[in-house]
């Protein structure tokens, strides 16, 4: 069953878009295909099927914690905006008191 215009700006107007009629029309046709497979998918027996979470395995991606040596001081603060010395020199963001 196919949304009708004023249904797609319905929507429109709970998503707060502003459309088109060229848009509302468009997106008329393109709701109403994507309901057309969700109708076609709630069809499927899925009784014996369990709830998953993640359809593939998943590893950890994180690299093993290996300690390695710093870049030298001065290549580390070579392309800072500001220094003082050995530190960089950012804006306050609190203020004391």
């Amino acid at each position: 069953m196919p949304l009708t215009a004023e249904e797609v700006r319905h929507i429109a107007h709970l998503a707060r878009l502003w459309l088109t009629e060229e848009e509302v029309a468009l997106y008329q046709e393109q709701l109403s295909q994507i309901l057309d497979y969700v109708r076609m998918l709630q069809q499927l027996p899925t009784e014996d099927i369990p709830p998953t979470a993640q359809v593939v395995a998943q590893e950890p991606l994180l690299a093993e914690d290996v300690p390695s040596p710093s870049l030298p001081l001065e290549q580390v603060l070579a392309n800072a905006p500001e220094r003082e010395g050995d530190y960089f020199v950012v804006q306050a963001i609190l203020e004391e008191g």
